[in-house]
């Protein structure tokens, strides 16, 4: 096992050592899924004055779960 193998284990270990107990607890603002809903403006149905702002992050989401999606599923060709 290389030291790449250990350390990507170890960060999933970390995720899920965070993650799980957020999931648990309820409290809200304790999860990755709300934090990433928050940063990129998801759950705001109301458009502010920075709605470009807004767009822009929401864009760059979409594009970074595309662009992983397709370089997972072609293994790594894209």
């Amino acid at each position: 096992m290389s030291g790449w193998t250990i350390a990507w284990l170890t960060w999933i270990a970390a995720f899920l050592a965070i993650e799980i107990p957020g999931l648990l607890n309820k409290t809200p603002g304790d999860t990755l899924s709300e934090h990433v809903w928050k940063w990129f403006a998801t759950g705001n149905p109301k458009q502010p004055a920075n709605a470009h702002f807004i767009r822009a992050r929401r864009f760059a989401l979409l594009a970074g779960m595309a662009w992983l999606s397709v370089h997972f599923l072609t293994g790594g060709l894209w």
